[in-house]
């Protein structure tokens, strides 16, 4: 009796097992080979601030998930952190810093500023939603045109009298608290503020991704937007929502990135978004629309963590760096689009 169709059937479930789960055993490999270089890497400490340094940029990244599985892109994603980190640092200096930004400002609320950032990021997501949804322009090109408008709106403000494009620093305490702040003692068992905190968005989104009707249309518009349109799917309204809700992700970001770093510039945000998109996409986020999850999000973002952390910490080379994460970004994308081909 032929064992072929047995071979095949093992053969066909460990490549299914490989292509499930290729990204948790890549982070498992990179955690490995780096700690069998130096063991130190396995500390709580390390961890702990492995995910302080990425917590923003997971919220970021989950921001842009939105927008990729509708089959879209967002190149305004770092200049909304930008924005959204100057416009709440400006507000929540000490009253007795010298180069206030608004010298004459009474204390305002912790939370004004904050929702005040998380405002901005979500109107120019609304914006980016209505220029893609209603013009019918390439999100590409309409995400490209918001990014140059962003920054030079962000650059105004940060260039006005008396900053005059100065770094604006000297932040309140109850502000960076919860960038570098813990829950308890400082101590290797603490949880910064931050992690909490991204730990509660991420499980919003999956909330959002998995159980709500915006969520079902988000997957149906990146799958076939043309037959979602025909099954009765307001695809306009739902890319409205779906962007401001990215914009007022990259917006919170922002924010806790000032509190993070204790300060802002017009600067920040640089390439952020890059950065959001090269994890979504090696978590499993398709190029093509139509797939993703938060975990899978999670998981890049961790990837990349630990590759800048871990090889930083091992003495590689900032270029090498570089070369690698490009290979695991190559990689991803050839990986989902031979996966897209074969469901063609």
């Amino acid at each position: 009796m032929s064992t072929t169709p047995v071979v095949n059937n093992r053969t066909r479930t460990i490549g299914n097992f490989f292509s499930q789960y290729a990204i948790y055993i890549v982070l498992i490999i990179l955690v490995i080979g780096i700690a069998i270089t130096d063991p130190r890497f396995l500390s709580v400490d390390i961890f702990r601030d492995i995910l302080l340094q990425n917590s923003t940029r997971a919220i970021i990244a989950l921001g842009m998930a939105f927008v990729l599985i509708t089959g879209g892109t967002d190149l305004s994603a770092g200049r909304v952190v930008g924005l959204t980190a100057v416009l709440s640092a400006s507000m929540l200096q000490i009253s007795d810093y010298p180069r206030r930004f608004f010298p004459d400002m009474p204390e305002l609320p912790l939370w004004a500023p904050i929702v005040l950032g998380i405002v901005a990021g979500l109107l120019v997501g609304l914006l980016n939603g209505w220029i893609v949804a209603k013009l019918n322009v390439p999100p590409f090109i309409a995400t490209l045109g918001t990014m140059v408008i962003v920054y030079g709106a962000n650059s105004l403000y940060f260039d006005l009298k008396p900053n005059e494009s100065q770094p604006i620093a000297g932040l309140r305490q109850d502000f960076t608290a919860l960038g570098t702040g813990f829950v308890g003692p400082n101590g290797p068992y603490s949880v910064p503020y931050i992690v909490i905190i991204a730990i509660v968005v991420s499980a919003i989104v999956w909330i959002v991704f998995n159980k709500t009707r915006l969520g079902k249309y988000m997957y149906a518009i990146g799958g076939n937007s043309q037959a979602a349109t025909v099954s009765g799917i307001n695809v306009q309204s739902n890319l409205l929502k779906i962007y401001a809700f990215a914009g007022a992700l990259y917006g919170l970001g922002g924010v806790l990135e000032a509190a993070r770093t204790g300060g802002a510039t017009n600067n920040y945000g640089n390439m952020y978004e890059l950065d959001a998109i090269a994890a979504c996409v090696v978590g499993g986020v398709s190029t093509a629309g139509g797939i993703g999850t938060v975990p899978g999000v999670l998981v890049g973002v961790l990837i990349f963590g630990v590759i800048n952390y871990g090889l930083t910490f091992i003495g590689v080379s900032p270029y090498w760096q570089l070369i690698i994460k490009g290979l695991i970004i190559v990689a991803a994308v050839a990986f989902d689009i031979r996966k897209y081909v074969a469901r063609k």
